[in-house]
Order: structure tokens, then sequence, then C-alpha cells
């Protein structure tokens, strides 16, 4: 039973919610060289909450409005397939979700109570675009924007709760994070593009078309290198940080093979799996930038 409760809160993707969490922990060691162990601790917890909520509900509203069962479900799309194979009740997967969102609520009202209106701002943009993530901001076609929103948030909030400062270092960095999170969520809607439409779903790749989505795919890792390199022109990053650059060969992999291959389920999931390898890669490799000029 443990693992069908794994396999439904999608343990391998809450990886994006820890690298944004470590990337501010980091910057602000990098800056201030101190971490205050016990908030970054409820840091991670309240984020790891909230992140297991939205992907909870998402399982729970994809199935009752039937996407699930149309979808051809993948190891990276289609759901996790828990609830079309009758492995838990519909009711329990949501009242998961929302305790979930209760405990990440709550862990976030602390930090309200000790930080201020800043976190009130940030908590109150995560619940409530959690609860309504998977009806009212997919079918706007804002999925991915609201996923680098929340990466870019995650972000800025650790490091004001650890620092209580909001810096363009925080925010250059949610963006990096932001962009990378928001790119596995698109390649991965490509195979659910015809559930999805047929339910009213609006994903980018429905808005824009499959094939233009292809072509758009290099925007996200884009904006995530031009971020790195004006953080280091500047000196806002250490010089390190160029060692994020050298997921590149497996950036080009993914597109290309999105390129050659987004109408066509089963030879697009290497390329998927790909732009989740680049994806973590990247934030690891930024996330140790900061710590390497430590070491030396």
């Amino acid at each position: 039973m443990l693992s069908v409760w794994f396999r439904v809160i999608r343990v391998r993707f809450l990886l994006a919610s820890v690298i944004a969490v470590s990337v501010a922990l980091s910057l602000n060691w990098w800056q201030n060289s101190s971490i205050d162990i016990f908030d970054a601790v409820l840091t991670f917890a309240g984020v790891m909450a909230l992140h297991a909520s939205v992907d909870l509900l998402n399982d729970f509203w994809d199935f009752k409005r039937g996407i699930d069962t149309k979808t051809k479900r993948t190891k990276m799309s289609g759901g996790t397939g828990v609830l079309p194979e009758g492995l838990l009740k519909p009711s329990t997967v949501y009242r998961a979700g929302i305790a979930f969102l209760i405990l990440g609520t709550i862990v976030g009202g602390y930090f309200v109570f000790t930080d201020g209106i800043i976190i009130a701002i940030i908590l109150g943009f995560a619940i409530l675009s959690i609860y309504f993530y998977s009806t009212k901001i997919v079918d706007s076609g804002l999925g991915e924007f609201f996923v680098a929103v929340k990466g870019s948030m995650i972000v800025i909030g650790t490091l004001f709760i650890q620092s209580g400062q909001i810096t363009f270092e925080s925010i250059l960095a949610g963006i990096i994070v932001g962009s990378l999170s928001s790119l596995v969520l698109f390649i991965a809607s490509f195979p659910d593009h015809d559930a999805d439409k047929s339910k009213g779903r609006k994903t980018l790749v429905i808005v824009i078309g499959k094939k233009n989505a292809a072509n758009a795919f290099w925007i996200f890792p884009i904006i995530s290198y031009v971020s790195i390199l004006v953080g280091v022109y500047f000196e806002l990053f250490p010089i390190f940080s160029l060692i994020s650059l050298f997921s590149i060969p497996l950036m080009i992999k993914s597109g290309l093979g999105l390129k050659r291959n987004f109408d066509s389920v089963d030879d697009l999931v290497p390329f998927m799996s790909s732009t989740l390898m680049f994806s973590r890669i990247t934030g690891v490799l930024f996330v140790a930038s900061f710590l390497i000029p430590l070491t030396l």
C-alpha cells in the first residue's frame, strides 16, 4: 500500500521542489554564510506537503474528468494510473490532497507569524493556485506559467525566510528554477494532447499546436541559461555557476528528440526522460556552484 501512495504522490517529481529550496539555501549560504537549520527543515516539509497536494488533487481531477481513462500512460505522462486501476478510492486521494494542503498551510502559517506579510502573500498564492490548478488554471492555458511562478516563489520565499530579504539574486535564481520545472511539465503534456483537448484543457501544447510547441521547447532552457550567464556577468552568482552549462548536450538531445518524435508517444518517452534528467542535473549543478567556493 505504501508503494501505491508513493506512486500517486509522484515521489520522484518532488525533487523539483527539493532543488528549489536547496537553491535558495545554498544561495543564502554563499551570500551570508549562515543557514537556520530549523527553518530550513520546516521549509522543506511545508514545500513537500504543498507539492504532494497539487499532485494528488491533479490525479483526482484528471480521473474525475475522464482524462486518465483516455490517455496512454507512460512513466512520464498520462497520470499515475492509481485511480483507473482501482488501487485507491477517488475520495481517499482527494482527502489526502486536502490534508497535505492543510499541512503545508500550517507550516506556511508559522512563517507568516515569524516573517510577516511577504510570506502571507506567497502562501496565499500557493493555496489558491494549488486548489484550482487542475481545473481553472490548466483550463485557462496557464499550467506552465503556474509551475514557473511556483518554482520562483519557492526560491524567493525560502531565501526571505533565511535572510529577511528579497534580492535580485533570489528573483533571478527563481526564474532559473521555475523555467526548468516548467519545461518538464511542458514536454510531458505532448502525449496527453488529445485526451486533454477532448476534456477542455488548454496546455501550451494545445494552444500553439504540437509542431510549434516542439520548436518552443528551446525557450525554457534558454531562459535558464541566459539567467545564469547574466547572474555570473554581474557577479550576482559565483563564476562556478557556469558548471550548470555542462548540461547543454543533454538539453540538445532532448530538444532534437522532441522535434523528431513529438507525434509518437512511444518514441517520445526517452526524450521526456532526458528532459527530466536535464532539468534535475542543471538544478543540482546550480546548487553545487554556490558551495564550491566554500570548499576551496
